[in-house]
């Protein structure tokens, strides 16, 4: 079996390095915060200091950390994985960056004999733990081959997007599609609430219909009890529409319903909710309707 090598346990990278020491994976963890290494060091991983640490006792190397300068750093710095790299080593980078730092990451690598593969994830904080994640990888068919075993302990929906980069493409379509669902089921539910009805009844007609989505089933009940909690932070999640309208930019694509939602979480962002879940997107939308009306269970 594979020794893998877990970089960035936050949110998502806590649950996912959990999911393959339960898979049997020799582990070892570095992050920048040392309560979560310790965790999972009592658990059976080996804790690093550095990530060069990290790809000297590892075959495979995960990467899931908040933004292409991340990636970057933990990759190229003095004490990075590429210091510590030996010929073979896979890299295998989950986070969420641009498809065109994802190239150029993969290209500087492979002077190094080193393989990469970008992946990143779908599924939020209950998909890292319930080992459910939609994967999208770019890269070599046969990196994708070699890597398979350790994206079958992380999730369900495992998918060979194309060469490097395409794996990033494809997770900024997902990204695309989550907000523009949570804007419009924050609108549904706005014009609910304004008209007297329940918002519990209008998530249980839609989520009976054509409209159904995995986004409004999950986050819709918390979106009405004004419970936002973080899965996945509006700043990473702008953060993400930040790269999508970058690339559309570089292909030329027009992507005004992106732009919109962009301006929307960048108004949360300036008010100090940034860390909030991503859902809390329904609060604005209540805002330009002039508040949250009196049948808002959130708002007593």
């Amino acid at each position: 079996m594979s020794k893998v090598g877990f970089i960035g346990l936050g949110i998502m990278g806590k649950p996912m390095a959990r999911n393959l020491l339960k898979a049997g994976f020799p582990l070892t963890v570095h992050s920048r915060s040392r309560p979560p290494v310790d965790e999972l060091a009592a658990e059976g991983a080996t804790p690093a200091a550095t990530p060069r640490e990290v790809a000297e006792a590892s075959d495979i190397v995960i990467t899931i950390v908040p933004d292409g300068p991340d990636v970057e750093a933990v990759v190229r710095g003095s004490e990075g994985i590429l210091a510590g790299a030996h010929e073979g080593l896979l890299l295998i980078d989950m986070s969420t960056i641009a498809p065109a730092t994802a190239r150029a990451i993969a290209a500087e690598a492979a002077q190094h004999g080193v393989h990469m593969l970008d992946a990143p994830v779908s599924g939020g904080d209950t998909g890292a733990i319930a080992g459910t994640l939609s994967i999208m990888a770019g890269g070599d068919p046969a990196d994708f081959e070699r890597a398979r075993p350790v994206f079958a302990a992380l999730g369900k929906t495992i998918t060979y997007c194309g060469p490097s980069g395409a794996g990033q493409t494809v997770k900024a379509c997902n990204q695309i599609v989550i907000a523009g669902v949570l804007e419009a089921v924050s609108e549904a539910l706005v014009l609910g609430m304004r008209a007297g009805v329940d918002p519990a009844i209008v998530l249980q007609v839609l989520g009976g219909g054509f409209a159904q989505t995995r986004v409004m089933d999950v986050r819709g009940p918390t979106m009405i009890r004004h419970e936002f909690q973080p899965g996945f932070k509006i700043r990473l999640h702008r953060k993400d529409l930040g790269i999508v309208l970058q690339t559309a930019r570089e292909v030329g694509a027009c992507l005004p319903g992106t732009a919109l939602v962009d301006q929307f979480f960048g108004t949360l962002i300036a008010q100090g909710q940034g860390d909030l879940d991503h859902s809390a997107l329904l609060t604005v939308i209540e805002s330009l309707s002039g508040g949250p009306t009196p049948e808002d269970p959130g708002h007593e």
